[in-house]
């Protein structure tokens, strides 16, 4: 049987409707239950910090101590189990079902096109046209909170400003570029100091070391470090009038080549691909989607069911027909999809939906 997330108190989209709650005093979405609420303090800024790819499988590395001593639980990512899904939660305050972002590539049924979600381009890699602040529905997280007399702020990298991704992301919201991890820290504590903001800092370096270098490799033992010293400096610098969250949007799995199932036979062709390797989503004949599943080792599930609940007719029209979701020890690559990466993410085990709640 498939499991959907959680999106009913242990999700991460109860993680933001909890502060978005206590800082403005309603939500969209239910907040956390009672055992993880607990574990939030109360306090007049939040301070969120997002690790990117720091799932609770790779907070168990040797060099993970300092999330594992501020860990107070776990949350689930939405699904589908990959970045621009998890930010765009953040974002709206909504799961995935009311938000509309429903893939890594997402199908685009306004434009006819599959979308690369990150970068905004097609699977080809032409840059796609779009009214960028309008994909993601109104009134969204910061729009809501800046009404109530609170200030939205997001800490990114600098060369993500003005990119297709964070006029997606950040309409209402104001952006504060760093340019290396010093950077980042000092903003996020300067940024801290002022009652009623909530300061929504980025970090990506576990995230690109996982994809590029592998789990068990030197770099990403490196990157893990480099985020725990961001970690640790926030926990030391911040003031006791600040609450300290951190998460992640999603864990990650590692594969070898011959784990990687290549979908390239020409009898699969009349098909519509879209979504992300580990959950597949599918148009087309029902026959010939079963027989690819058969022919892969997939598990065809019902994608709506697990996007949370109430999906609008934007999510409706977006979503696959089918997900095709790969077993543990595979993924599966049909034309367009990225073959070159080590680590993948985007499907239901355990390690890809599991994240932490941190509390500095």
């Amino acid at each position: 049987m498939t499991i959907a997330p959680s999106y009913d108190g242990s999700g991460l989209v109860n993680l933001v409707a909890e502060i978005e709650r206590r800082l403005s005093g309603g939500s969209r979405a239910p907040g956390l239950v009672a055992e993880l609420a607990s574990s939030v303090p109360d306090a007049d800024t939040y301070v969120l910090v997002l690790f990117d790819g720091l799932g609770v499988a790779q907070i168990q590395h040797p060099d993970g101590h300092a999330f594992r001593s501020t860990l107070s639980g776990s949350l689930d990512a939405p699904f589908p189990t990959t970045t621009s899904v998890s930010l765009a939660t953040i974002a709206t305050g909504l799961p995935p079902s009311q938000n509309g972002q429903v893939g890594h590539l997402n199908w685009m049924p306004d434009l006819d096109l599959v979308v690369n979600s990150l970068k905004w381009l097609r699977v080809t890699g032409q840059s796609v046209s779009y009214e960028y602040a309008g994909f993601l529905p109104r009134p969204n997280l910061w729009e809501r909170l800046r009404a109530t007399g609170v200030e939205p702020i997001t800490v990114q990298p600098g060369d993500f400003a003005a990119s297709p991704l964070s006029r997606v992301l950040y309409r209402g919201a104001r952006f504060e570029g760093i340019w290396d991890e010093a950077e980042l820290i000092k903003a996020t504590l300067q940024l801290a100091e002022q009652p009623k903001r909530l300061v929504f800092t980025y970090v990506p370096h576990v995230d690109f070391a996982g994809h590029v270098y592998g789990l068990e490799s030197s770099e990403f033992t490196e990157a893990l470090k480099t985020a725990a010293t961001i970690w640790e400096a926030l926990v030391t610098g911040l003031p006791p009038n600040v609450a300290l969250i951190g998460t992640a949007d999603h864990g990650l799995l590692e594969f070898n080549e011959d784990q990687k199932i290549l979908i390239r036979e020409p009898r699969f062709d009349s098909l519509r691909f879209a979504g992300d390797t580990r959950g597949v989503q599918l148009w087309g004949e029902a026959e010939l989607m079963e027989d690819l599943a058969r022919h892969v080792g997939g598990a065809l599930a019902d994608m709506v069911p697990l996007l949370g609940p109430a999906p609008t007719r934007e999510t409706l029209s977006r979503a696959g027909e089918k997900v095709m979701l790969a077993p543990d020890d595979r993924v599966f690559i049909p034309k367009g999809f990225d073959k070159r990466l080590r680590s993948y993410h985007g499907g239901l085990s355990r390690p890809e939906v599991e994240i932490p709640l941190l509390i500095g």
